[in-house]
């Protein structure tokens, strides 16, 4: 921060908007049950403090293993399609326009399984804490 803009770091200048198509998809886990397409929305003028990804989960694709994070936070916020957030021992069917928040510290794994024949569409925020270590509690990963 500066004293002549309390809210931006220095050496930084403000970021100007962007559209989605204009960031590239990644593919993680390509041609598993696992496949997931993202784009990292935060990171086109380098790496933000706060990870913002647009991402797709295809059909019949998971995120699998469950996980959680001691030190950081994470939204999940629905655009498009459905899909099953397994969180601990629950079940629950998200679709367009439902939220999550997957608070730091607490030791409860989720994942997400697309059962459905569309691609699901969600936004994901995340805390970006060097110290932080995924947890997964089945021993995967």
């Amino acid at each position: 921060m500066t004293a002549d803009d309390p809210g931006q770091r220095p050496g930084r200048a403000p970021h100007q908007p962007i559209h989605e198509a204009s960031v590239p998809w990644e593919v993680w886990g390509a041609g598993t049950a696992q496949e997931i397409r993202g784009r990292a929305l935060c990171d086109v003028d380098g790496k933000a403090k706060v990870g913002v990804g647009l991402v797709e989960l295809g059909p019949g694709c998971d995120t699998r293993p469950a996980h959680y994070h001691p030190l950081e936070e994470e939204h999940l916020y629905a655009l498009a399609g459905s899909a099953t957030l397994h969180l601990g021992d629950e079940q629950h069917v998200l679709t367009p326009g439902m939220y999550v928040r997957f608070p730091a510290g607490r030791a409860v794994p989720h994942h997400i399984e697309n059962t459905s024949e569309a691609p699901f569409r969600y936004l994901m925020v995340g805390e970006r804490i060097d110290a932080d270590e995924v947890v997964y509690p089945d021993g995967a990963g």
